[in-house]
């Protein structure tokens, strides 16, 4: 059966390699950015959710040598690009691959560590690509469960990071809040010096320790910053 969906470019890093097939999204910075920004080092148990092609679970793979990853996904064309991934990088024996939806999957423990780049918009124009569609919009998966799902979901100590644009990101926070959670991280992401915030990393826990506040630009004067550089040089091939 002929494919409709346009296929997705592959992507190689330093140490592992990203083959898109129809997944629906290519590799993004704002992925990069979410895996390489949270704190993992304490992570044993993580939960990457709509892994897609797999990059964040990827990520936080060769960040913790100490943790073991499920990855969830409910798109089946995402799960055939993940499982290629998977199985060609070097940690393919504690990356395991979850068909299903979140919402629903029968999980068997909690999670001390909870990674997602979910949805996006709620109103707008949505793809004619359904992967596109299911990736970039609330179709399927709405913040307000995702949050209450992730909040089963993390151990009492554990944490949960969530990528957004500024927008929709304050909106997600003001949820976060009135169902339980506490914003405990908060990096407000620049582009360059000269344009205001257009994605926010968030740090979710049960746990209020107070909030820490961050900046980050990627570039000024058409050059990495030694932020960005130091948060994706393990990482990027040219970084």
């Amino acid at each position: 059966m002929k494919n409709n969906n346009a296929k997705t470019k592959d992507f190689t890093f330093k140490q592992f390699k990203v083959t898109g097939g129809y997944s629906g999204m290519p590799v993004s910075t704002d992925s990069v950015l979410l895996g390489t920004w949270c704190d993992l080092h304490r992570a044993t148990k993580v939960l990457d959710i709509g892994t897609g092609t797999g990059l964040l679970a990827l990520i936080c793979a060769q960040r913790n040598p100490n943790c073991t990853i499920d990855a969830i996904e409910i798109d089946d064309q995402a799960c055939s690009a993940a499982k290629t991934n998977f199985d060609n990088s070097p940690w393919h024996t504690r990356i395991n691959l979850l068909s299903g939806d979140v919402l629903t999957f029968p999980f068997q423990s909690k999670y001390d560590a909870i990674i997602c780049n979910p949805p996006y918009f709620d109103t707008g124009e949505t793809s004619s690509k359904k992967q596109r569609a299911i990736a970039r919009h609330t179709l399927t998966l709405n913040h307000q469960a995702l949050l209450t799902k992730v909040l089963t979901l993390v151990t009492e100590e554990g944490k949960a990071w969530f990528v957004l644009p500024e927008a929709e990101g304050r909106k997600f926070i003001e949820l976060a809040l009135s169902i339980g959670w506490n914003l405990t991280k908060l990096c407000e992401v620049q582009s360059t010096d000269r344009k205001p915030p257009h994605r926010l990393l968030i740090q979710l826990a049960q746990i209020d320790t107070g909030l820490e506040s961050q900046q980050l630009i990627i570039q000024t004067n058409n050059a990495y910053t030694e932020d960005f550089i130091a948060l994706t040089q393990d990482f990027y091939l040219k970084m």
